[in-house]
Order: C-alpha cells, then structure tokens, then sequence
C-alpha cells in the first residue's frame, strides 16, 4: 500500500507542477513518519523516498538508529528547548525555529543544523510559530548565531476546501521574497500537506510535508497528518 500510495503522491506533484510551470524535481517530498513503525518506513525507503519527517524528538532519537544511514530526518513539529539536544544529532532540516530561546539552544552545538522559520501567517492562537513582523528580528538573530536559516515554514488553517489554504501560501511566499534581497539563502518554502499540498506547490512550495496520503487513510494508529 505504501509503495502505491508514494507512486500516486509524485504523480499528483507533477500534475501540480504542471500547472504552476515548475520542475517537479524542485520540490521536495517529506513522508512524514510520525507514529509509523519501522516495517512501513522501509517501504517507503524501498519505494526510493528519502525524506522523512517526525515531530517528537525521541521518536526520531528511537527510529533513525534503526534506519538507513542515507535518510533525511525533517524535525516538523514545535520543538521544546530541552528537547534540542536530543533532536539535533539526527535531524537534517528543523522546520520549526519559531522564537529567540529555542535559536540560542538550537545554535548551541556543531556543526550547526539548518533551520527554516516557522510563520504563523493566519495568527491562529493555538498553533506555534512566529509572526509575520517578528521574522526579520528572528531570522536576524538566528543568522547571528551561526544558524544556516534556509527558508520559511507554515501550517495552513483547517479548511475543507484546499483553496482556503491558497491565501496563506501566497502570503508566506511574499514574506520570504521580500526577504531574499537581505537573505538569498531564504530560498526555501515549506507549506502544505495530505490535503492541500497541490496547492501549495501552485504558490512556490519547495517542501511539502504529507503523512496521510502515503501511509493510510484517518483512523488508522497513529496516523495523524
């Protein structure tokens, strides 16, 4: 079913791609593996993904051990800063520096791992991340400490319809642009998952992060995204 599943995600990349003009070969799928056992992971692996996502670091400090040394571990969850140290030997990409304390703990060690910053571009109260008009002071701050800060991230509202989550995209791909002239690295966007992803990859997405779509249907355990 994975397997499946994988095949029909990069097809509907493509078509998504198609559309807005782009190579799909620029964006970059992220399984996220959260709660899958091992079994599952190395389908995938088999099927030739390469890029996992887990959002609890002791899972991640559990699983990558167990797994091919080849993997790109994403951490994609909101990270507590006592947690960095167990995250950061396995992870390739933070998706979620999203305050000043968490860059002093996350640029505490070497060799620095990089980041994106994580936006809460709809303000939602209950969801991380930074706002909009913090993230200059952020990314300035997170660049002082050595931190490679490679683009931005978002989670989108809930929406039935995923052109509700277009608006939000659109606006985080304007931040990063209007941030490109100071900081040409900010040359990635992550935003979009299982249900809106072909938006996302419509208004730039570079990154997108799908669980649901590659490894099983809601109710399944543990499957969340």
């Amino acid at each position: 079913m994975v397997t499946e599943n994988l095949t029909a995600v990069w097809g509907r990349i493509a078509e998504a791609a198609a559309v807005a003009g782009r190579d799909p070969a620029g964006i970059t799928l992220v399984a996220v593996s959260k709660g899958q056992p091992i079994e599952r992971i190395l389908e995938a692996y088999a099927a030739g993904q390469r890029h996992f996502g887990e959002n609890r670091a002791a899972e991640l400090a559990a699983k990558a051990p167990l797994l091919p040394g080849d993997i790109d571990w994403h951490f994609i969850g909101s990270l507590q800063t006592r947690q960095a140290k167990i995250a950061r030997p396995y992870t390739s990409l933070l998706h979620s520096l999203d305050r000043m304390r968490l860059v002093n703990v996350w640029s505490a060690a070497e060799p620095k791992v990089p980041a994106l910053l994580q936006v809460n571009v709809a303000a939602e109260p209950q969801k991380h991340g930074a706002d909009p008009g913090e993230v200059e002071e952020l990314l300035r701050h997170a660049t002082d400490r050595g931190i490679p800060c490679v683009g931005l991230m978002t989670m989108a509202p809930l929406d039935e319809d995923p052109e509700g989550s277009r608006r939000w995209f659109a606006e985080l791909r304007q931040l990063r642009d209007q941030m490109l002239g100071a900081y040409p690295a900010l040359a990635e966007l992550s935003m979009g998952m299982t249900d809106d992803y072909a938006v996302a990859i419509e208004e730039g997405a570079t990154i997108i992060r799908v669980g649901r779509a590659i490894f099983g249907p809601p109710g399944d355990p543990a499957l969340s995204n």
